[in-house]
């Protein structure tokens, strides 16, 4: 590499094809900086040997796997601390962007970086949200006292993706610079819905993320029992996530709706792709997002979405291509009563408004964000707009 090249060094836990978001969108991120001039990007993470991960698309992304047959390497992460340490060692990177708080491998990150003298900046992605620290909270509160709130001061830097997130880290104490930078979305396949005479044939609601509590399934499963539903189908797809998949199965059993509703299980590339295309609408009743790229990839397929104020998508009513609703159950079934009742001409109105508002969630603009945050830190340029050191 060039002396003036930027040495990125991404780390995040894994990047399971059945681990949500990130594995897609940190993936995405470093395909996109490794697309820029005199950027160079190391991506490190850990995998069972042989399992299925998700890899950069762009191939000068250097994509170290610690793989390994022992689930106690993996849960302490020594495979993946190893890799970062050997990496610092050898070529010193500029930054290191950690994704992620809480686990062995975050923790190794971050202490590379102050063994090295690496700055460092950290993505929480989610794991800083109220919901998030909610859930197992007493083995949060331990952490946060005992490692995790110093990791997360060693920060150079911190990334939200919404100005909520931003808001909550604010709110826990951390008064080092965050930047605002949403998740990105890639547009090369999608071509929106090419389904004919929308209002002459059985209509689709999707779901479409992990089968996890924080969704919302089971309010959303309750709320579609109470609808008159005749003429519609509930997709529910997503990789099943600690068994949530059989609470959501047992309730459709009891509210006897299993005709109006499919469990389509997990999905990926062109299945995925025509799932969205089958779509007319796309629902996400989460309990928390800190952004929620299903959402973002919803309005690029052209579908009218409906999601609760968990996750910061108040733009969905601004620009009218979408629900931002209250949690719970009543909430849903108002939004999705109105949306199932409109014609399909007047869903396809709100779902190009939608795709031309969805344009600004590229991958190319952020990754530009992204490095003009690592060259402020380094000191090789001026403070950029997505930055707030308050």
């Amino acid at each position: 590499m060039k002396e003036s090249t930027l040495r990125v060094c991404h780390t995040i836990d894994n990047l399971s094809v059945s681990s949500g978001g990130p594995s897609r969108t940190v993936t995405q991120l470093a395909t996109a900086l490794a697309r820029l001039e005199d950027v160079g990007v190391n991506l490190i993470t850990q995998q069972f040997e042989n399992a299925a991960f998700v890899a950069p698309e762009e191939k000068s992304v250097r994509l170290v796997v610690a793989q390994t047959s022992s689930r106690f390497v993996l849960r302490s992460g020594t495979g993946m601390r190893r890799a970062v340490d050997k990496l610092c060692r050898a070529e010193r990177p500029s930054i290191i962007h950690n994704h992620g708080i809480w686990l062995p491998t975050n923790h190794w990150a971050v202490s590379s970086a102050r063994k090295y003298g690496i700055p460092l900046v950290i993505h929480p992605r989610g794991m800083l949200e109220p919901w998030a620290i909610g859930h197992k909270g007493l083995k949060k509160r331990l952490a946060m006292a005992v490692f995790q709130r110093r990791d997360i001061k060693t920060a150079a830097a911190i990334v939200a993706t919404s100005v909520n997130e931003y808001k909550n880290i604010r709110a826990m104490g951390f008064r080092q610079p965050i930047a605002i930078i949403p998740n990105g979305i890639s547009f090369d396949k999608v071509i929106g819905s090419t389904l004919p005479n929308p209002d002459k044939r059985e209509r689709v609601v999707l779901f479409l993320s992990r089968l996890h509590p924080v969704k919302g399934l089971v309010n959303l499963v309750t709320a579609w029992a109470r609808l008159n539903t005749k003429g519609w189908k509930l997709k529910i797809a997503g990789p099943d996530e600690g068994g949530h998949g059989r609470e959501v199965l047992a309730l459709i059993e009891k509210l006897d709706i299993r005709d109006t509703v499919e469990l389509v299980g997990e999905v990926e590339g062109e299945k995925k792709q025509a799932l969205y295309k089958s779509a007319d609408l796309f629902v996400l009743p989460t309990f928390s997002e800190n952004f929620g790229v299903v959402v973002a990839e919803a309005l690029s397929y052209g579908l009218p979405v409906i999601t609760t104020k968990g996750a910061p998508w108040q733009d969905l009513e601004t620009y009218q291509c979408g629900w931002w609703v209250d949690i719970g159950v009543e909430p849903l079934v108002a939004a999705l009563k109105e949306a199932m009742t409109l014609s399909g001409h007047q869903r396809e109105a709100m779902g190009k408004r939608g795709q031309a508002y969805v344009q600004s969630y590229n991958w190319s603009d952020i990754a530009h964000q992204t490095v003009n945050v690592y060259r402020w830190l380094l000191g090789r340029a001026d403070k950029p707009d997505c930055l707030y050191l308050e």
